[in-house]
């Protein structure tokens, strides 16, 4: 999770980090929703858009793809899956920018592919433009073909603009697409904690983590939730599933401290932890999404 902003699922953060120096670093801007997974709120965090055959898991592993794709997409920026898959490996990468004008080239010449919409969308949100966001994820589906993954982002893009009823109301409409969805109800949860639901946004968490698909990044916005609540005891129990004890330990500390401060609500809003929803299977040529992008989910 790079800059301060909740792990919404748009994105996914790049695999190999530890579960727990992921939480470790929510918890310094005392977050909520996809350390997701990179694909943006974003976590936006998970990734919207086609997936190659298996998605990277390491950093050296993004590196690679960039490395893969970076030469495809020099050769020819109107290449589509070139543009893509480059895009995707940038934000895996934390290279917002580029990656935001790598996407905003290949959507001008692919003016109709909703995927790469999407994806354009997820990396507004990067790079801290969510109204310009809202506006491109509203166009990358359509009401009569509605994708819970493109509603999942718009939900954390919503959330990240402070309108989290309309964000609350987006989650439930994509739960109806994909019910007990674990990227989703974890956003979701987030957003319920945001509105100060702790009761709500606990019993959503809890749900999303009983899941056998929920990854860490589902259990450590749980392990905040409970922290908020003051159940320090619970929450380092849950913490430890993914953490060493002495891992855990620093975690629950540096959550008592924070939720100690007055201003920890403000804290909340601009921390970091949206899931991402999972990249679609490919459908011929082989995203995460936090949030997303976090399928944990790859960025779009």
């Amino acid at each position: 999770m790079s800059s301060a902003r909740p792990h919404f699922s748009a994105r996914e953060p790049v695999r190999g980090s530890r579960p727990g120096l992921g939480l470790a670093v929510c918890l310094a801007a005392l977050v909520l929703a996809g350390c997701q997974g990179r694909g943006g709120p974003g976590d936006i965090t998970g990734s919207i858009g086609r997936s190659q055959a298996s998605q990277p898991r390491t950093a050296s592993d993004w590196q690679a793809d960039r490395e893969t794709w970076a030469k495809r997409y020099d050769a020819n920026p109107k290449d589509r899956d070139a543009a893509f898959y480059y895009a995707r490996a940038l934000r895996s990468l934390d290279q917002n920018a580029q990656a935001l004008a790598v996407l905003q080239s290949a959507v001008l010449a692919h003016q109709d592919d909703r995927e790469l919409l999407g994806a354009y969308g997820r990396a507004l949100a990067d790079n801290g433009r969510f109204q310009e966001a809202d506006e491109v994820l509203s166009r990358a589906h359509s009401p009569e073909r509605p994708d819970w993954r493109i509603l999942s982002a718009q939900g954390t893009v919503a959330d990240q603009l402070g309108d989290h009823a309309r964000a609350q109301q987006i989650y439930q409409s994509a739960l109806k697409l994909a019910p007990n969805e674990p990227t989703i109800m974890s956003n979701y949860g987030l957003s319920l904690a945001l509105s100060r639901n702790l009761p709500e946004a606990e019993r959503i968490l809890a749900e999303a983590a009983a899941s056998d698909r929920a990854d860490a990044r589902v259990r450590q916005n749980l392990v905040l939730v409970l922290g908020l609540q003051g159940r320090f005891g619970e929450a380092e129990t849950l913490a430890r599933r993914d953490q060493s004890l002495a891992e855990a330990a620093a975690t629950i500390a540096y959550l008592k401290r924070s939720v100690s401060q007055q201003n920890s609500w403000e804290m909340l809003k601009a921390g970091k932890g949206r899931a991402q929803a999972p990249a679609r299977q490919p459908a011929v040529q082989g995203a995460q999404g936090a949030g997303a992008r976090p399928a944990t989910a790859p960025p779009a």
